[in-house]
């Protein structure tokens, strides 16, 4: 980008790539008072951990993922094994997934490590707990993404960017399709419920991207010309 060989369009997903602590959204309708990572920690009945009911459970991802580490650092940060809290590790992306699955379907209490744009939140309904502190990019790379920093301190998980990038060669002759480029964005809650519908239909990324224009009209004939609209409407 700075020497120029790249061009940047459009943040194509305009509320960023997000990771972090989330809980069901049954819980938070329940407890409207359970908004942060500690007024979770403060109710550790409510998230039992499924080997021992006496305690909370925060579910981790697999070993190896950045967000794994992460977790296990907020999680020294934030004092919850001091608050009656362990750490379960899930073993995989399908064990991860599966505790949430299971969780939700019997409507009991779960809180642990996920992120977005993802399927299964559009599957599943889910809140991202607050971190109740600002993001420090500084202590973020010093400590909280590093496994074996031993005074990890409460931080806010950075959202990630995520956008169009072209060639120059392209964004010079590509004329109206920069314009396209240049505008079109979606949200977290738009390409979750696409994803969860392609997973449910097994659907090819061409059977998705139709499902997506028709169900979608108010969002994407803001990307191109009323009369391309038109066309792609026809085509439908």
């Amino acid at each position: 980008l700075q020497e120029g060989k790249l061009v940047g369009a459009a943040v194509a997903l305009s509320d960023g790539a997000v990771q972090g602590w989330w809980v069901p959204k049954y819980i938070v309708d329940a407890n409207p008072d359970i908004r942060t990572i500690d007024d979770v920690l403060k109710h550790k009945e409510l998230f039992p951990d499924p080997e021992d009911p006496s305690k909370g459970a925060i579910f981790n991802g697999p070993q190896g993922w950045g967000g794994t580490v992460v977790t296990t650092q907020l999680y020294k940060a934030y004092g919850a094994e001091a608050a009656g809290f362990t750490l379960v590790d899930t073993g995989s992306a399908a064990g991860l997934d599966g505790s949430i699955a299971k969780a939700y379907e019997r409507k009991q209490g779960w809180a642990g490590y996920y992120w977005a744009p993802t399927a299964l939140l559009g599957k599943y309904e889910m809140v991202k707990l607050e971190h109740g502190v600002p993001n420090d990019m500084a202590e973020w790379k010093r400590c909280n993404t590093v496994a074996d920093c031993p005074d990890p301190k409460k931080n806010d998980w950075p959202k990630d960017k995520v956008q169009t990038l072209v060639t120059k060669e392209f964004a010079d002759r590509a004329g109206p399709a920069m314009e396209y480029l240049n505008t079109r964005a979606w949200t977290n809650d738009t390409v979750n419920k696409l994803m969860a519908w392609m997973t449910d239909n097994q659907a090819s990324g061409e059977e998705g991207a139709k499902h997506f224009l028709e169900e979608n009209p108010d969002l994407w004939t803001k990307w191109v010309s009323p009369e391309v609209a038109e066309k792609i409407k026809a085509a439908l």
